[in-house]
């Protein structure tokens, strides 16, 4: 009997592991679809390279009437798709809100060449990948496609795509009118570079994040150095000096909306810089290495704390707006 009853249990156990195991493919098969819905994949020959891309439309958009286009990049080992979904989707969100396209491409073996040196195998595969001329390249294909406004062209992006930020702000800057790196300060590898114009700056970094150290030094991921960065505080004067701001804004402590985060978020501004510039930072006190009103895509132990007192995608596109507005 006990023999019988053995091969019967084992068929009810391999039967409720399949369903199980078939209940985790459609979880995962659903989150991607998430991930991906509202965004059309697209590719794009360069360096003979198929470069993949995403981009995000605005209800009602047509190629007739120029809009601003908003770059969004992942970080490194994450993916263009997961760069939207870990914002809780609030990247599209505000595209829509303000009528814009978005695109989100993809990096090689899951990141950018942002300038520091080549040290682990990422890096390495990508040291001859030339994604200023990428990013270049698809500004021009949006233009023609999507009949973007080449003269509003922002780009946003956390952490390694944030030091790709920083790059294409130096040299990108005659086609990129504003940045908006998150958790990053200027690679020291690009503070010798000198942007062909004024380009308008907002950082918004955390003050614990674990990754990339606020006050400067080298970035440290599983052990392993990734380059140095400067201080923020240090990157933000670093940036009122290249435009030549003069004055400097009382920093201002935000409402603490979510006390449960243990973070606190103060805003500085430098102002009256060149060609209606600015450089602008959030300081999120207690702030890991996050998107702040985002997802905490990793725990706490590994990537810090998550703020909910701000929504990061929100003022970015408010930054944005300000500078679109300017002639």
């Amino acid at each position: 009997m006990a023999a019988r009853a053995r091969p019967r249990r084992l068929r009810r156990f391999i039967g409720v592991a399949a369903l199980s195991l078939g209940l985790v493919v459609v979880v995962l098969v659903l989150c991607r679809a998430r991930a991906t819905a509202g965004l059309s994949h697209h590719s794009l020959r360069f360096q003979e390279r198929e470069r993949t891309f995403f981009i995000h439309l605005p209800p009602q958009h047509t190629k007739a009437r120029a809009v601003p286009l908003v770059i969004a990049l992942h970080g490194g080992g994450g993916t263009a798709t997961l760069m939207n979904s870990s914002t809780k989707f609030s990247l599209s969100a505000q595209a829509d809100a303000r009528g814009w396209v978005l695109l989100i491409p993809q990096g090689v073996a899951k990141g950018w060449n942002d300038g520091r040196p080549a040290i682990d195998r990422g890096s390495r595969a990508r040291a001859g990948v030339d994604d200023v001329g990428f990013i270049a390249a698809l500004i021009d294909h949006a233009h023609a496609k999507y009949g973007i406004d080449r003269d509003r062209v922002f780009v946003t992006g956390i952490s390694n795509g944030g030091a790709m930020s920083f790059r294409l702000a130096l040299d990108l800057s005659d086609r990129i009118r504003a940045v908006a790196p998150v958790t990053m300060s200027l690679p020291a590898v690009l503070k010798g570079k000198t942007p062909k114009r004024p380009i308008s700056v907002l950082m918004v970094n955390g003050t614990d994040d674990p990754l990339v150290p606020f006050r400067g030094g080298q970035i440290r991921v599983l052990g392993r150095d990734r380059g140095e960065v400067l201080p923020t505080d240090d990157t933000l004067e670093w940036w009122a000096k290249q435009n030549g701001c003069t004055t400097s804004a009382t920093p201002r402590t935000l409402p603490d909306a979510d006390p449960k985060d243990k973070t606190r978020v103060v805003f500085e501004e430098r102002r009256d810089c060149k060609n209606g510039t600015r450089v602008a930072l959030y300081r999120v006190e207690g702030g890991g290495h996050t998107w702040p009103g985002g997802r905490q895509y990793l725990p706490q132990r590994v990537v810090g704390r998550v703020s909910q007192d701000i929504d990061a995608s929100s003022v970015i596109f408010q930054f944005f707006a300000e500078q679109a507005a300017l002639p």
